[in-house]
């Protein structure tokens, strides 16, 4: 039997299929994806879930003039597999291959980039507007999830919206599962509505349609002649009108609400369509987390992939450590932005339920929800990603550094993070955390680290502090089962030689010890020192350095104007930079870094230990010699 899919060069081809053929094409799809992300990896359990609305938009729109916005992007697999990407799908999230989410750069399908959630609506809006100032543009259509559509900018972009009253789509992807099961009001809502029959939602038409239809031919009906529903939803009092709740995998459903709504809008229209997160493979399904990010797996079992390692993930480390402390303080508190396994705090909720609080994909409010916690005289940590975090920065800034408030910021995802690439890189929040009065930033340069920065967070009370790690697993190193809490600003000398410093903030300490061994080699004794601290600077450390050594070099995991500018600053302000001591500082490079495996994407940003040392050779051959 031939494959429909064969038949596809492109979404235009959709257009000549039968409804028939399209549920078929489907199914080949929804296999298409299964075989490519057991060999790659990635987000299966979201894409899964979206295979029939995807054939389903491409059959009923005109993509790329009209423009589909898949908010975060990890449920673009079915997209790219019918926008001619389908030869590449076993690249995806590999080094030179495609991209996890959407991009821009990759295809012209691809009108908006995301990889965070909850853009699609204002990006959407966007696109609406420039087609109405005469732009070259079709109708913009936002697919957004139940947990992206709880976030604070997606009600701001739907009100704004609202109130524009222009032609434009929004699918609400309802699948009650986000990364996490969702969280808050938002979610009780939709579940409601979800069990409400349309035909109390809309007012009655077109009663000699057959069965199942008949009640979503109300609701278009609705639509498009301007009468009230019996009982209003909240997206119609935002301006909406409301099509649904349909259901995203009854193709013919599907075609008959899109086909309406395309032809008969005139203002911003929702249709609430409910899916099933892993749809179609049942190791998915009866997944606790809807296989939403894998590893490669095993499409007969299901079984994924092992690491080969035996050291602990830092998150790990982290969750178990944080527990371990809170049973003996009562007053700490955990909090996540929707991913609680993610960041370890499921660890801390399987023992303290009642002191773990998910507060959805809302990192600004998360952030000012700590730093009440914080004034009610509670400890909170705060749990975040780097990538995510920046999301609050204002929330961090104004709400807890400004009223300096003890909140712990725990940031996971340090550094650059692998196969989610730029998007999810935790390059900026050294920079953007130093440089704010009362802060305090630590980075771990291995798991004792983080155990011992755990319990001198929960120790700190005089104010904000966070410490950073990477993703992944750590060194190996033997884990305390209790932390020392750590003298505030103050470094360690790891190793000690005469000729060159290396000032190592962070998880790059094993890569500067290798350097340190590379200089040996060519006779160049090296001390390679952990600073621990941005802020405060350990001054006598780096005193110390610079007076006994020709070159001091730094080294951190996170972009220029990060930790190695505070030491710059430090030093010129001291006339420590008018003398002959030569310093550098390794960063990320000023560009993005594409995914890769994360020892390739270092080294594609010049940080390995042969780039230490030769950028530390460099300075000091440069010197004339000390009198």
């Amino acid at each position: 039997m031939t494959s429909l899919l064969d038949k596809i060069a492109g979404p235009s081809d959709l257009k000549s299929f039968s409804d028939a053929d399209l549920s078929k094409l489907a199914d080949e799809l929804r296999t298409e994806v299964i075989e490519a992300v057991a060999t790659t990896g990635g987000h299966l359990g979201s894409s899964l879930g979206v295979v029939e609305l995807t054939v389903a938009l491409h059959a009923v729109f005109d993509t790329p003039r009209d423009k589909l916005i898949w908010d975060v992007g990890h449920q673009c697999y079915p997209h790219k597999v019918l926008t001619g990407r389908r030869a590449r799908m076993k690249t995806l999230r590999q080094e030179g291959g495609i991209s996890g989410f959407t991009k821009r750069s990759e295809s012209d399908f691809d009108p908006f980039g995301a990889a965070h959630s909850s853009t699609s609506i204002s990006a959407a809006l966007g696109f609406t507007v420039a087609r109405d100032m005469g732009q070259p543009t079709g109708d913009a259509v936002a697919i957004i999830g139940d947990g992206s559509i709880s976030a604070g900018m997606a009600y701001e972009a739907m009100n704004n919206a609202g109130a524009e009253g222009r032609r434009m789509f929004v699918i609400l992807n309802d699948n009650e599962m986000s990364i996490a099961p969702p969280v808050g009001a938002m979610s009780q809502y939709m579940s409601r509505l979800s069990n409400t029959p349309l035909g109390a939602l809309g007012e009655t038409f077109e009663a000699v349609l057959p069965g199942p239809l008949r009640d979503h031919a109300r609701r278009v009906r609705a639509l498009v002649t301007g009468s009230s529903a019996s009982s209003g939803t909240m997206f119609e009092e935002l301006g909406f009108d409301y099509i649904g709740p349909i259901n995203g995998h009854d193709m013919d459903q599907l075609l008959t609400v899109l086909r309406s709504a395309r032809t008969r809008a005139t203002g911003p229209v929702l249709i609430h369509c409910c899916t099933v997160k892993g749809k179609g493979y049942a190791p998915a399904e009866t997944s606790a987390d809807k296989y939403h990010g894998v590893s490669k797996f095993n499409v007969s079992s299901g079984e994924q992939a092992k690491s080969s390692s035996n050291a602990l993930s830092y998150t790990k480390v982290f969750g178990q450590t944080l527990t371990r402390i809170a049973a003996q303080d009562s007053k700490i508190v955990g909090i996540t932005a929707a991913m609680p396994s993610g960041t370890g705090m499921d660890i801390f909720s399987d023992r303290f339920p009642e002191r773990m609080f998910d507060v959805g994909i809302a990192e600004q409010h998360g952030v000012t929800f700590a730093a009440g916690l914080a004034a009610g005289g509670l400890k909170p940590f705060c749990a975040i990603y780097s990538t995510f975090l920046q999301r609050g920065y204002d929330q961090i800034v104004h709400d807890v550094a400004l009223q300096n408030l003890p909140v712990r910021f725990a940031i996971d995802r340090a550094g650059l993070v692998g196969a989610d690439g730029a998007t999810h890189a935790g390059a900026f929040d050294v920079g953007y955390l130093s440089i704010l009065p009362n802060m305090t930033v630590m980075a771990a340069s291995d798991e004792a680290e983080l155990v011992h920065m755990v319990a001198t967070a929960a120790a700190h009370d005089a104010g904000p502090i966070a410490f950073r790690y990477p993703r992944g697993t750590g060194t190996g190193v033997t884990i305390p089962d209790t932390g020392t809490v750590l003298e505030i600003g103050k470094g360690r000398i790891v190793r000690e030689g005469s000729d060159v410093a290396i000032l190592s903030f962070g998880a790059h300490l094993t890569e500067s010890l290798k350097a340190a061994d590379l200089m040996q080699a060519q006779g160049v004794t090296t001390t390679v020192a952990d600073a621990r601290f941005a802020k405060p600077l350990d001054h006598a450390l780096i005193r110390q350095l610079i007076t006994h050594h020709k070159a001091l070099v730094t080294i951190e995991q996170g972009s220029q104007g990060g930790f190695g500018a505070m030491v710059l600053h430090y030093l010129a302000n001291e006339g420590v930079l008018d003398g002959n001591v030569a310093v550098r500082t390794m960063t990320l490079p000023d560009r993005y870094i594409d995914q890769a495996a994360p020892d390739a994407m270092y080294a594609d940003a010049g940080l390995t230990a042969v780039d230490i040392a030769a950028t530390a050779m460099q300075a000091i051959n440069k010197l004339p010699a000390r009198v």
